[in-house]
């Protein structure tokens, strides 16, 4: 049987899994009796963990939130995993400051074995180069766009880079129906259901000024494929979100080797045909735009299909020689 200590951290581990536990599931996970749990749970609620006994067959508990933070227990594992979150967190431009008081406040009263450990486990987490310029996003602002997705409330907004174009044309604050706030390189979107414009959209968080009261409650919608991930994907593809596909894929040979092409094919397939040829398979939100891409490769191109690419090569071509004779 394992010594109460480590008993009481491994059943606080499992009451932190945010389930309901029968008291007969808890002793067999821990390996003890109903009554040793039953003690066990007397000790946490002395330390100040508030846990809520159920009825039932067999009784249950539930570890509440309280008022006030009672010390916490982790196991290495969860400490060393808070760790590398904390900082990899430090380089948000939200919440960088307070992961890294939190990762200062964490290590002080860690054992001294397990903060040789994860001193030596420093990771170094890069900003995207692209969010040098982007607004700090207030953690007040993600708390309240949070309790509003909770509460399944229509939001009201201004939006715009800045005071002079924060609101749109016709000078009326945005009307949506908030369904998930996320985080994609580098910056806080809002994925809501736009009233006025009848269709989903993707809002900048650090471009959202709130309005006062919120509205109505409503009943949430599917999103289109039901898969946030595809659906982001998608619209910054130029798809209405259904798939994560390029709204265009075309084919090319070019006389290149597939070691050259490889690095700058980002996410196309590309295979090799011999010393001196690879075929490319690339996508792009236009055919100009993938033409234009395929471009970069300093080689002769030839083309498999689809004809709009052919045609985006010949547009381009066109284009391109009205610029030299000027």
């Amino acid at each position: 049987m394992q010594k109460t200590s480590s008993r009481l951290l491994a059943l606080l581990s499992l009451l932190q899994t945010s389930r309901d536990w029968s008291g007969d599931d808890l002793a067999e996970r821990l390996d003890v009796t109903p009554r040793t749990v039953r003690r066990d749970i007397d000790r946490l609620r002395e330390l100040g963990y508030p846990i809520r006994a159920f009825k039932g067959p067999a009784g249950g508990y539930r570890l509440d939130a309280g008022s006030q933070l009672p010390p916490l227990l982790f196991d290495d594992g969860q400490a060393v995993a808070l760790a590398l979150a904390l900082q990899s967190a430090a380089t948000d431009t939200t919440i960088g400051e307070d992961a890294a008081r939190a990762l200062s406040t964490i290590r002080q009263v860690l054992p001294s074995r397990l903060r040789r450990r994860i001193d030596l486990l420093q990771v170094t987490a890069l900003r995207p180069p692209d969010t040098g310029g982007t607004p700090p996003v207030g953690t007040q602002l993600l708390v309240e766009l949070s309790r509003v997705i909770h509460a399944r409330e229509e939001l009201r907004f201004a939006y715009g880079s800045d005071a002079a174009d924060a609101v749109d044309p016709a000078g009326q604050p945005r009307r949506t129906q908030p369904h998930h706030l996320v985080t994609w390189r580098g910056h806080w979107y809002l994925v809501a259901w736009d009233l006025d414009r009848g269709d989903w959209r993707t809002f900048r968080v650090d471009r959202i000024r709130p309005r006062t009261p919120t509205g109505p409650r409503f009943t949430p919608r599917d999103l289109p494929g039901r898969d946030l991930g595809a659906f982001l994907a998608g619209r910054f593809r130029g798809t209405d979100g259904s798939t994560a596909d390029w709204p265009c894929r075309g084919e090319v040979v070019l006389d290149l080797p597939a070691q050259a092409v490889a690095p700058f094919a980002q996410d196309g397939i590309v295979e090799d045909l011999g010393p001196d040829r690879s075929r490319l398979t690339l996508g792009s939100w236009s055919w100009t735009g993938l033409a234009a891409a395929i471009g970069r490769f300093d080689t002769d191109i030839h083309v498999i299909g689809p004809p709009e690419l052919t045609n985006a090569f010949a547009q381009l071509a066109a284009r391109y020689a009205n610029a030299a004779g000027t």
